[in-house]
């Protein structure tokens, strides 16, 4: 799977904000060339909310077991929950492709991520990008409905 198609994927979700960070937009430069997917149907960045996946394309400051300064790395990020988390991590080489592994840095927190994924973890990819689009939606919704007079 191509950053592309996967970008296509998740965007083309219900309600689904695709922020592609570049130069001249105000992000930071360590986020140029990254992909952030958010559930916002109002199409604006949600205030105090994570994005339910991104795509990295370099290593971060303390993030650099997956390798990504090799040529064509980059790295899905999925909010899959724990228990996604907890039926698709497996163990081994954080920067080996095509294999879910816990984020680096946030598996703690139920996030699996895979390098350049394939094949052989195209089928999950799609499942996990619903399941954690679905969990932000619900969050969205147990919010605003908080908000309600």
């Amino acid at each position: 799977m191509s950053i592309e198609e996967i970008t296509e994927l998740a965007g083309g979700l219900e309600g689904v904000l695709v922020l592609r960070p570049q130069s001249g937009d105000g992000s930071p430069e360590i986020a140029w060339g990254d992909v952030f997917f958010y559930y916002a149907p109002d199409g604006a960045v949600p205030e105090a909310t994570q994005p339910f996946a991104t795509i990295v394309t370099k290593d971060y400051p303390g993030d650099e077991a997956s390798r990504l300064d090799r040529p064509g790395a980059f790295r899905l990020n999925i909010a899959a929950g724990k228990d996604a988390f907890a039926r698709w991590a497996e163990e081994g080489d954080p920067s080996a492709a095509d294999v879910l592994r816990a984020h680096p840095v946030y598996g703690d927190a139920g996030w699996l991520a895979v390098v350049n994924p394939g094949p052989r973890t195209e089928e999950a990819v799609r499942e996990l990008l619903g399941t954690a689009h679905a969990a932000a939606r619900r969050r969205r919704e147990r919010r605003s409905a908080l908000r309600r007079p």
